[in-house]
């Protein structure tokens, strides 16, 4: 199961209380304070890890706490720092607090880690308050606490290509056909539920990715359909693909909708590299195929590309062109 959204609850650990303590040793009749500090809270640590692909560990663990600091002890002991709690996400996640909405890190590469709750500081032990005025201290630090708050985590998917499309345009068909993605395939909208992710081989044992995400409708950017599913997945890839139904009653109009729904959800979608792909070419009879032979799209000045996943009919050119744009 895909998942690509979870609000969790993550709280740092308490730092340990400092000790009220004095020496007491033999022949020392008049031992001065002792008493050692408090452990330092554990932090709770997010890290990417691009072995992950999915949420759905966070669907059933909600709560995340690192481990409280220990208390310092007598003969100036300090007490054990407490375990930090690390988090390991997919690359590609997001962490946004759920109060705001604000994002706070974005965990783009493998590897990578940030602290989202500091423990607590651990409280000082009695030995630190001695004066030449107050030899003999009686109280020591409390620990702080370590902080607390819910986050929301968003992956979204970091691939070369994203195919744009209205459901039912090939999307599924063709990235089956170009990789070893397997996606559910159906002659009815909305087969593709969740993204899928396909590895393309090219020349020379190199290779680049192709995101086939939900079906685009018009008004998904207010979340129509599964709108905001598929726009937050499109935005972090590097270049569009965009799909278009031989079949379609204007294609000019759907190209339209395709990209004001891009635009509207964000300024960065729309000024992505895009290439435009007519499907299912095999289907279109002499007539319609002369039509598309002859067809210019207002807004997009470079080659329509004619295609049949099916056939296998002019993938291949797409793919030359496909490696180009991405590597420019």
């Amino acid at each position: 199961m895909f998942i690509d959204y979870a609000k969790i609850e993550i709280s740092a650990g308490k730092g340990g209380d400092g000790k009220v303590a004095f020496r007491r040793e033999k022949f020392v009749p008049k031992g001065g304070p002792a008493g050692g500090n408090g452990g330092e809270g554990g932090n709770v640590i997010f890290e990417a890890n691009e072995n992950l692909a999915t949420l759905l560990d966070f669907r059933y663990l909600r709560k995340y706490e690192a481990e409280d600091g220990e208390d310092g002890g007598s003969s100036l002991k300090d007490g054990k720092n407490g375990k930090h709690s690390v988090i390991k996400v997919p690359v590609g996640t997001i962490i946004k607090n759920a109060e705001t909405e604000e994002v706070i890190f974005d965990l783009d590469e493998h590897g990578k880690q940030f602290i989202a709750a500091k423990g607590g500081r651990g409280g000082k032990g009695n030995s630190n308050f001695a004066t030449p005025t107050n030899q003999a201290p009686r109280f020591a630090e409390n620990g702080r606490a370590g902080e607390a708050l819910t986050v929301i985590l968003e992956l979204k998917l970091i691939a070369d290509v994203g195919l744009v499309g209205f459901p039912n345009a090939g999307k599924s068909t063709f990235i089956s056909t170009v990789s070893a993605a397997k996606p559910k395939i159906a002659d009815y909208p909305f087969t593709t539920l969740t993204p899928n992710l396909g590895i393309v081989s090219y020349h020379n044992y190199t290779s680049f990715t192709i995101a086939d995400i939900p079906g685009i409708i018009e008004g998904a950017h207010e979340g129509k359909g599964l709108g905001l599913q598929f726009l937050r997945h499109i935005e972090r890839t590097r270049s569009l693909l965009i799909l278009i139904d031989v079949n379609s009653e204007d294609i000019q109009k759907e190209y339209d909708t395709l990209l004001n729904e891009l635009e509207k959800y964000s300024d960065v979608l729309s000024k992505k590299e895009k290439l435009v792909a007519i499907t299912k070419m095999d289907t279109a009879d002499e007539e319609k195929q002369k039509e598309i032979d002859s067809l210019k799209i207002k807004g997009y000045r470079k080659k329509i590309h004619k295609i049949s996943s099916v056939a296998r009919m002019g993938t291949t050119p797409l793919i030359d062109a496909l490696w180009e744009m991405i590597h420019k």
